[in-house]
């Protein structure tokens, strides 16, 4: 897992070749109503990424779904993007039959498996990305394509500069989370350090944002084997918050992480400051993180990077190690034999 995440930016770099290199469909005549990416797990996180990205670039419905069916919004107009790094996981495969049976435009990316099978006794357009990764390790090849094929078919601006520019931003911060930098300097190994036996919990803003708060949740449960969650302002303040009021809160070892960024809307950032106020009342601890980075696409990854390490040097001090998912493999497993 180390070495995964320390190659993850010329991973994001290799994504960008790979995907000007894949021939494009031929829908010169076609007119997109719709998108849905059909994804799982860490196969599904590139798009949502995507999808929070481009919140105010596209100008056509995104939806993600991690399910074994479509929305019946789905169509002829509809193009679907079939994400499944394994090529085998059995919600998506179930999505894909329905895609094509109700026609709609696809393309697909995976490793292998039986949805690049599939894909090409179909004629449907598969990009094929390198294999043996867990796939929550592969998040240059889930998210990296699907930005650039979204450029290339016209529905988004040219995004390689910006992707370019991230991953040289992401290779130079590097060296502030590696094993060899010590803790006073680094932030990914002191954050570890302040989550180490206690159940993090991670707001973010809705809009650019959750996805990566997502993210977070996602790597401290698998990397970490550690429980989290994740909650979005600032619909969590019409309900969640109230659960702040039991003061026997603070017998439980919870501790709050607020994602911020320069652009968060205003009045989200207003309800940080009173949330924050709320919360240390129970004497909780509230860890407040920062994006940095000059475009929206750098500062988002910046938080993801640090993320990542920081479930990585989480796992370290919970004596775990953080590749194997061995109680995803046995529910797989349960579930062949059912």
């Amino acid at each position: 897992m180390h070495q995964l995440l320390v190659s993850f930016p010329s991973q994001l770099d290799r994504s960008i070749t790979l995907t000007h290199s894949f021939p494009l469909p031929n829908w010169k005549n076609f007119k997109f109503g719709n998108l849905v990416l059909a994804g799982m797990g860490g196969s599904a996180i590139g798009g949502d990424l995507v999808r929070s990205y481009l919140s105010y670039q596209l100008k056509i419905p995104f939806q993600i779904c991690r399910h074994y069916l479509l929305p019946n919004f789905v169509t002829k107009n509809s193009s679907v993007l079939v994400s499944s790094y394994s090529g085998n996981t059995e919600e998506t495969l179930s999505a894909y039959a329905l895609a094509r049976k109700r026609k709609a435009k696809i393309i697909a990316i995976t490793s292998g498996g039986k949805l690049f099978q599939l894909a090409k006794k179909d004629k449907v357009p598969v990009l094929l990305i390198p294999g043996g990764l867990p796939p929550r390790a592969a998040l240059g090849y889930s998210f990296g394509p699907w930005l650039i094929l979204l450029s290339r078919l016209g529905l988004i601006k040219n995004q390689t500069a910006l992707l370019k520019e991230t991953v040289s931003f992401l290779a130079k911060q590097m060296v502030k989370y590696e094993k060899s930098t010590t803790t006073s300097k680094n932030q990914a190994k002191r954050l570890a350090e302040r989550l180490y036996q206690k159940i993090p919990i991670i707001y973010s803003g809705c809009d650019c944002f959750d996805a990566v708060a997502t993210r977070w949740k996602q790597q401290i449960c698998e990397n970490a084997k550690n429980l989290a969650f994740v909650n979005f302002f600032p619909e969590f303040n019409h309900n969640e918050l109230v659960g702040w009021q039991n003061k026997e809160n603070s017998k439980h070892e919870f501790v709050v992480l607020f994602l911020k960024d320069k652009d968060d809307h205003k009045r989200v950032k207003a309800r940080m400051e009173i949330v924050k106020g709320i919360i240390k009342k129970q004497k909780i601890e509230v860890i407040e993180i920062e994006s940095q980075g000059k475009s929206l696409l750098s500062r988002m990854f910046y938080l993801i990077q640090l993320g990542d390490w920081t479930s990585f040097y989480l796992a370290m001090l919970n004596g775990v190690d953080p590749t194997p998912i061995k109680v995803i493999d046995y529910l797989k497993y349960q579930l062949e034999r059912i």
